[in-house]
């Protein structure tokens, strides 16, 4: 039986919305059970009835709630802002098979007042990089058929992310795709009102936008799902 969602109750956006005023452990603690029943339940639920839709076209990208909603808590070692709670929820499905942030997925977050939907591989490590670039460049013809699509781009725009200023070592500067070869993140990334997240309809728009970025999903995960090449072919390649 599908799992039903019935959208985020309105308690999810007021718990945000103070939270962003007053990010500290003595606010949020007397609150936890608020972000339990009223945030993580109902996300849970979505992830839920996302796995039901997923099932449908991506099976191999279907994730245990458990493992596919982030933590609340943010990871403050390295970074200058130091409150310790993420003003959203967010989860990612990650294809089975690929170690953990070294495939391509999908994503999507929740906040008071924004829903963000991405899918692609983000900030991936450099032998990640040089797969994925390899990739690009024997079968970039593939790639523009799918960043073509009409769905895709309605639903999620161009491809999106950071890219370098010259052809990485290794590629050729006048080759045809290398304005996709110098992105250091292949990213689709789209926003949708947030007023859908007190709707059931949530969980539909967001299996949509899903659906249209599976194929360019697939193609960057292609190299990723097989053996790690060598040190000797990486020197080669680099």
């Amino acid at each position: 039986m599908p799992t039903a969602f019935a959208g985020f109750p309105k308690e999810m956006a007021t718990f945000f919305r103070g939270l962003k005023r007053n990010n500290r452990r003595e606010w949020f603690q007397p609150r936890k059970n608020v972000f339990d029943s009223h945030v993580k339940g109902p996300m849970t639920e979505l992830v839920e009835a996302l796995n039901d839709e997923l099932a449908k076209f991506a099976p191999r990208y279907v994730t245990d709630p458990k493992k596919a909603i982030f933590r609340i808590y943010r990871d403050t070692r390295f970074s200058p802002d130091k409150t310790p709670y993420k003003t959203h929820i967010a989860a990612s499905f990650k294809r089975r098979g690929g170690e953990h942030m070294a495939v391509s997925g999908f994503y999507f977050s929740v906040s008071s007042d924004q829903i963000e939907i991405a899918g692609g591989i983000y900030h991936p490590a450099p032998d990640t990089t040089l797969l994925v670039r390899t990739h690009i460049a024997g079968n970039y013809d593939e790639l523009r058929r799918i960043l073509a699509d009409k769905a895709l781009r309605r639903y999620m725009g161009a491809l999106q992310g950071d890219e370098l200023t010259r052809a990485p070592k290794g590629f050729d500067p006048g080759h045809p795709a290398i304005d996709f070869i110098k992105k250091k993140d292949c990213i689709l990334y789209t926003e949708i009102d947030s007023s859908l997240a007190a709707t059931p309809q949530l969980h539909r728009e967001i299996a949509t936008r899903f659906r249209a970025m599976m194929p360019l999903i697939e193609f960057l995960n292609r190299p990723l799902l097989v053996d790690r090449p060598s040190k000797k072919l990486r020197d080669y390649l680099s």
